[in-house]
């Protein structure tokens, strides 16, 4: 577990696959994704979840965001990880919408680039969100992420923001 000033990333559970599929066939946070919501039934959903836990990869790292009080909100994971560039890339997604603009999602981003840093030989940590997601954007740069590009899939447009360990030392000594 790592504990943030609002959550708990904690590694994924098999009770995590509801709330996992819920989200993930949702229409509005599907899109917020880049991805199309899963046309899948649970049950299949399930099986290919179970397997995933039982086999993580060892190029991603996936937490559950949990508040204090044990409610499994979202997910955040580094993934790409690769040492020899000293890299890796960030994604997070605050299911429930009972907690956005609450800065959950502000805390999250900022307990797993700290655990990044801290834990990891990475120096450089990137991630893409539409150009659409303002909000998301405001998040990220308000946890030292800045812009640095942009780039385009199918019909999807990206901002692509990045973090330097360097940049993550400088804020950490100003507070």
């Amino acid at each position: 577990m790592i504990t943030g000033s609002k959550i708990i990333l904690r590694s994924k559970l098999l009770d995590d696959a509801l709330n996992d599929y819920a989200w993930q066939t949702d229409d509005e946070l599907s899109h917020l994704d880049a991805a199309r919501p899963l046309d899948i039934n649970f049950m299949e959903y399930f099986s290919v979840y179970k397997r995933q836990l039982r086999y993580p990869s060892l190029i991603s790292h996936q937490f559950a965001i949990e508040t204090p009080d044990g409610n499994h909100i979202g997910n955040c994971s580094f993934y790409h990880f690769d040492e020899n560039k000293s890299e890796t890339e960030l994604g997070i997604m605050i299911g429930n919408r009972h907690y956005w603009d609450k800065c959950y999602g502000t805390d999250a981003i900022n307990t797993l680039v700290n655990h990044i840093f801290s834990q990891t030989s990475i120096k450089h940590i990137y991630l893409k969100t539409l150009d659409s997601n303002i909000r998301a954007q405001k998040c990220f740069h308000k946890c030292g992420f800045t812009k640095y590009g942009h780039s385009a899939m199918g019909v999807y447009k990206f901002t692509l923001m990045e973090i330097y360990r360097s940049n993550w030392e400088k804020q950490q000594q100003k507070t």
